[in-house]
């Protein structure tokens, strides 16, 4: 089953809506939601695959949602692609209790808090996109998921290097394709290794009998920004899935 197919995943539309929903011809502009961590690790590979990323999705006018921060890889993709595709290209998802953490001094502009009316810094839309702050982490992951399902063909999710929160973003995503809540692509670009030990524990479970045999492939790999993309435009979802019917009980 090639993705595409029906995703009853459905978050609230108000304030999420992106000017990059469609290319100039009327259809669906492919969306990436790439999950990365907001520092740039100790290897010079790791922001170096961030930009890469960034060149590819701009050479196939893709659109990037991503966390909103500023600083490490997940900076580093955003102003990228800004760069080289406008600000119209990138929309970034913070939580509020993020925003003083997750940027550096390029935040210079305020969104108003509807609750008390003081100003939240955000960044520049002009050097990393537009940005949405939203109350929590749920929102944040929900609305860069329906981005990615509302998509056009290709639409889907790469994780680069990070913690434990990429790798919570990450897993959460797979498990939501196992259970039929989306059925988009999901790759690891795995630069210098990174991922071996991941990728090595999906494996190690299918063998263990604790993950279905081609459930190992609802993670795809990549080791560069062209593969990665590709990927996700030629992904295939496991015939193992569960089909459940989310929201129609």
């Amino acid at each position: 089953m090639e993705s595409g197919g029906h995703t009853p995943l459905v978050i609230p539309a108000s304030g999420t809506a992106t000017p990059s929903n469609l290319n100039p011809d009327g259809s669906r502009r492919t969306k990436i939601c790439v999950y990365c961590g907001s520092s740039p690790g100790s290897s010079p590979a790791h922001m170096e695959a961030a930009r890469a990323l960034a060149r590819v999705m701009a050479t196939n006018n893709i659109a990037l949602v991503y966390g909103g921060g500023t600083v490490g890889l997940m900076g580093e993709v955003a102003k990228t692609l800004v760069s080289l595709s406008g600000p119209d290209s990138v929309h970034g998802v913070i939580p509020e209790a993020l925003v003083k953490y997750e940027r550096d001094g390029t935040y210079k502009s305020t969104l108003a808090d509807g609750r008390s009316g003081s100003g939240l810094a955000i960044p520049e839309e002009q050097v990393f996109g537009r940005t949405t702050v939203v109350k929590d982490m749920h929102t944040r992951k929900m609305i860069m998921a329906q981005e990615v399902i509302q998509g056009g063909p290709g639409s889907g999710f790469i994780a680069l290097s990070g913690g434990y929160g990429t790798m919570e973003e990450l897993l959460e995503t797979v498990t939501w394709n196992q259970l039929g809540i989306h059925d988009k692509g999901i790759c690891v670009l795995n630069i210098d290794g990174y991922y071996d030990g991941l990728l090595d524990w999906i494996r190690k479970s299918a063998s263990e009998g604790f993950i279905k045999g081609a459930n190992v492939d609802i993670l795809v790999e990549a080791k560069t920004a062209e593969d990665s993309v590709k990927a996700l435009r030629e992904y295939k979802v496991s015939a193992s899935t569960f089909k459940l019917q989310w929201g129609n009980e």
